[in-house]
C-alpha cells in the first residue's frame, strides 16, 4: 500500500479514503462556474482593500503575501502566488471565503461577517495582488 500511496504523489495524486484517487489541488468544480458580478474598477479594489484588510490580513498579511509572524498552523497561504490548494477561480476564491475551508476549517467562514457583494469585491482586490 505505501507504494502505491508513494506513486500516486509522484504522479501529483493523493489518496483519499472516501473517493480512492483524487487530484493533490483539491478546487470545487460547482464554485469554479461562478462568475465575479462585480467590475473591477480602482473603486471596486479599494473597497475590497478595505474588506480584505479589516478580515484577512491578519492571517495573510497587508500584502497578501502570508504572515510568518503569527503561529498558524497550517500557515496562511500566499495569495500573490498562482497556485492555490482550494481552486483560483473567482467563484472557488468566493466559495472559501464565503464557507471557510471544512473539514478543520483553519480558515473560518465569513458569510456572517460579509455580504455576498462585499466578498467579490474582496476576490476582485485579491486579484490585483497577483505577481
Amino acid at each position: 500500500m505505501r507504494a502505491i500511496f508513494v506513486r500516486a504523489l509522484f504522479i501529483g495524486l493523493a489518496l483519499s479514503p472516501l473517493t480512492g484517487l483524487r487530484a493533490a489541488t483539491q478546487g470545487n468544480p460547482e464554485a469554479a462556474k461562478l462568475q465575479n458580478p462585480v467590475p473591477s474598477s480602482p473603486e471596486t479594489i479599494a473597497a475590497g482593500k478595505q474588506s480584505y484588510t479589516r478580515y484577512c490580513a491578519n492571517c495573510h498579511g497587508l500584502n497578501g503575501e502570508g504572515s510568518p509572524g503569527n503561529d498558524l498552523t497550517p500557515e496562511a497561504p500566499d495569495l500573490t502566488d498562482k497556485t492555490w490548494k482550494h481552486g483560483s477561480t473567482d467563484g472557488e476564491i468566493f466559495s472559501t471565503i464565503k464557507n471557510g475551508v471544512a473539514p478543520d476549517f483553519n480558515m473560518g467562514a465569513f458569510k456572517d461577517q460579509l455580504k455576498d457583494e462585499d466578498i467579490w469585491r474582496v476576490v476582485t482586490y485579491i486579484r490585483s495582488l497577483a505577481k
